[in-house]
């Protein structure tokens, strides 16, 4: 599947712009532009095993495409929402349980490069990864 592998952050664009918005506070956000993330993805139809690695947690993710589950953010925020699959786009609408704004957030995979894309509020951000 295309977005099966191990990926490694590479680069980040207005993301501290985007965790500020979320109201993530300055030092979060300082550390959380060096958390060295690394995704590994393995996917079965439309059942997703996520597991994120970085500087500060570890977490697995099982998830199925269309059905809702729930989500905490490494700064804690949590969330409620479903993944589902657009084309070649992988596609999350989230909703904050602490005010119930949304979250979106997409994966797509182009060439070697995992562009993980997220708006909140109108402010948009991209992380991008590598394959590992």
């Amino acid at each position: 599947m295309t977005f099966d592998g191990s990926w490694k952050i590479e680069r980040n664009d207005n993301y501290d712009k985007f965790m500020e918005q979320m109201g993530v506070n300055l030092v979060k956000r300082k550390l959380a532009a060096h958390d060295n993330l690394k995704i590994l993805i393995q996917q079965t139809g439309d059942k997703f095993n996520v597991k994120e690695s970085s500087n500060f947690r570890t977490l697995e993710i099982d998830f199925t495409l269309g059905v809702t589950f729930e989500y905490s953010l490494a700064d804690g925020t949590e969330l409620t929402g479903s993944w589902t699959m657009e084309g070649d786009t992988l596609k999350g609408i989230f909703l904050r349980k602490d005010n119930g704004k949304q979250l979106t957030t997409t994966r797509i995979v182009q060439g070697d490069e995992l562009i993980q894309s997220y708006n909140y509020e109108g402010v948009d951000a991209k992380r991008i990864f590598k394959k590992a």
